[in-house]
């Protein structure tokens, strides 16, 4: 089979692989669509992982079950081939103290677990702890679609974590393929939205999914009490300085992209504490996001085309990789 391997962040290549092999509990999966994620090209992120066969928002179709019991979803159902699924990249355990909590990202058997080689091949082995978060994709979900659902319960854990509720102003600052899930998802919530990007054109496709946006300088005339939640889409200290300068006394503030670690985590205290406002983090996601988020995309307000996302195939995934990296495309997604 082919894959989309990475060994840094300027050299993505498209190389011959084994078909894995099933062991019992397990699934090999026919991958029909794998996004391309913006952590991807996040330098100082992927070089301490490389190399790597890249995807880890893959959905495709089942075509055989190990042998012994054939696994089963949540709900008890046995998968078998044919059958349409997203697979999460990590599963916890669902038994530990982390799980218990709902910290399912705190989970070691969830920082452990991993799809076999990874989505950005023609096939993939899910582990029997993947199982335990694979979801079926409900029948005319094209699995482009499908394929948004670990980005998509990344956004629906940091609004959760955001303690967003329907009528709070809500301001993405980015407004990338991240931000405009955060649009999308958050008009669900009933909140308003507002919006800000330095790029003209990301700005426009907000704008038409509602949202009232601006140029990252404007804040103040739009925002003039701050924002009740505001996500730092970019890792950056000066995305985290206009955050936190943006957002209402009493306010939230979610960190949504890790900083490098040489770049020390500054902000102007006395603001901080003054206004009293609250600063959390918000790392990927848990199987209660996944749920969330697959049913946002099988209710249609999430979908690849909203996004105006680009399609290629494995062939193009290199090139792919380097337009999204260079901001020339939104959100890139292999179909197989």
């Amino acid at each position: 089979m082919r894959a989309a391997v990475l060994y840094d962040v300027d050299d993505v290549r498209i190389e011959q692989r084994d078909i894995p092999s099933v062991g019992d509990g397990e699934l090999l999966v026919r991958t029909r669509a794998s996004g391309i994620c913006s952590s991807d090209v996040m330098a100082w992120y992927v070089k301490r992982k490389a190399p790597l066969v890249l995807g880890h928002e893959p959905a495709g179709t089942v075509v055989a079950v190990g042998s012994g019991a054939p696994p089963h979803d949540a709900n008890g159902r046995a998968f078998a081939p044919g059958d349409a699924v997203f697979v999460h990249h990590h599963a916890p355990c669902f038994e530990c103290e982390y799980c218990g909590r709902g910290d399912f990202v705190q989970c070691a058997t969830w920082r452990a677990s991993k799809i076999d080689p990874g989505g950005m091949a023609e096939y993939f082995r899910v582990p029997r702890e993947n199982v335990r978060d694979t979801l079926r994709v409900p029948a005319g979900v094209p699995f482009e679609n499908a394929s948004l659902v670990e980005p998509l319960a990344c956004v629906v854990k940091s609004l959760r974590r955001g303690g967003v509720r329907a009528g709070d102003a809500l301001y993405i600052v980015g407004l990338g393929v991240m931000g405009l899930m955060h649009v999308l998802a958050g008009s669900a919530l009933g909140a308003r939205i507002y919006g800000s990007d330095f790029v003209e054109k990301r700005r426009a496709i907000a704008a038409r999914h509602g949202a009232i946006v601006f140029h990252p300088d404007e804040v103040r005339e739009h925002l003039p009490e701050g924002a009740d939640v505001t996500i730092c889409g970019p890792g950056t200290p000066a995305a985290l300085a206009a955050s936190v300068a943006a957002t209402a006394p009493g306010g939230t503030i979610v960190l949504f992209t890790p900083f490098d670690p040489a770049t020390p985590l500054e902000l102007d205290a006395e603001r901080f504490y003054f206004r009293d406002l609250r600063l959390v983090a918000s790392y990927s996601c848990g199987p209660d996001d996944t749920h969330a988020a697959l049913r946002l995309i099988a209710d249609g307000i999430i979908t690849a085309q909203k996004l105006e996302a680009t399609l290629v195939s494995l062939d193009d995934a290199p090139r792919a990789y380097r337009d999204l990296a260079a901001g020339k495309i939104i959100k890139p997604i292999v179909t197989f």
